[in-house]
């Protein structure tokens, strides 16, 4: 067995659906080729932005964060990074640890902020009596959280490390759970309630999981490969096992559902248009459909005492 490119036989990966073997080097190389064709493609970094990451020490963010880095060192973005801390006890001490060290190595600013002190309260309390899904609360804290870290910090653009299974779960998520209008923030860059949350895009959407995990082997970077302990039994778990198992008769099965998604849905954002509501919530001021934003919602039916959060995140 020979790399496809270079005749190599130190092959580590057989990349099933395009029917390439690569060797470390080549996979390398073509792996952040297609990162930056795709930041081209859909126009995600312009010069001169800013850009902030969410790293969260994870295999995803780890790589957007060293790819994003060759664009800080060619002079064309300002890069930062905050890790947010939920507050998941003997599992998220070992992200922020890694993603301190990754920064610290490159020069890169970096700052680690809680949910404690944006909401007042961890997830490990909440999820002592939860009513919803720890990703539930998880995802709507974690967007809230970044785009106020990004707007304090005058970024231009919030950069995650979501690859192709995620963005393939999300769909296909949505679909079976008829939320149209979660279906139209899906995308390389997503800007929504009127333009007030700050762009967001995913370098890594067209990167399998799969791959990006080779990825960080082959550059030797230091990762946490621990998983979340509240991902087992959630939806977007069962989702992904199911995506993971279809995907080895059918390799290019995620490609297929993501390009048929992109095509449908300039449609759908049409029929939406109209329907979305935009305004500002009375609590934080942040983006918001209704009253409350989604985050603040979750505060108050959790009961937090409100003294208890930093004012300046108030």
């Amino acid at each position: 067995m020979q790399c496809t490119r270079c005749g190599s036989e130190k092959v580590i990966i057989n990349r099933k659906y395009s029917g390439q073997m690569l060797c470390s080097e080549c996979f390398i190389e073509t792996t952040r080729k297609k990162v930056m064709r795709d930041i081209r493609k859909y126009g995600l970094i312009e010069r001169g932005d800013r850009v902030l990451v969410g790293l969260s020490g994870g295999k995803d963010s780890i790589m957007v964060t060293d790819i994003l880095d060759e664009l800080r060192n060619r002079n064309i973005i300002e890069l930062e990074a905050v890790t947010i801390d939920e507050g998941i006890s003997g599992y998220r001490e070992d992200g922020v640890r890694i993603a301190r060290r990754f920064c610290a190595a490159r020069d890169i600013p970096h700052r680690v902020v809680t949910l404690k002190d944006y909401a007042g309260i961890t997830l490990d309390e909440i999820m002592k009596n939860p009513s919803r899904g720890a990703c539930t609360y998880c995802g709507v804290f974690r967007r809230w959280i970044l785009n106020r870290e990004a707007r304090k910090s005058g970024a231009t653009k919030i950069a995650t490390g979501h690859n192709l299974d995620d963005e393939c779960q999300a769909i296909i998520m949505n679909y079976l759970e008829g939320n149209l209008e979660n279906l139209t923030r899906i995308g390389p860059m997503t800007s929504t309630a009127g333009g007030k949350f700050i762009p967001k895009i995913k370098p890594l959407r067209e990167i399998p999981e799969r791959e990006v995990g080779v990825y960080v082997l082959a550059r030797g970077l230091d990762v946490h490969l621990a998983g979340c302990p509240y991902a087992s039994g959630s939806f977007r778990r069962e989702i992904g096992d199911f995506l993971k198992q279809i995907s080895v008769k059918r390799p290019t099965i995620m490609y297929s559902t993501l390009r048929g998604f992109d095509k449908i849905k300039e449609t759908l954002i049409r029929d939406m248009d109209g329907t979305r509501k935009s305004g500002t919530c009375v609590s934080c001021g942040e983006p918001s459909s209704g009253r409350l934003c989604k985050a603040c919602t979750f505060i108050h039916e959790l009961g937090v005492n409100e003294d208890e959060v930093h004012s300046d995140h108030r």
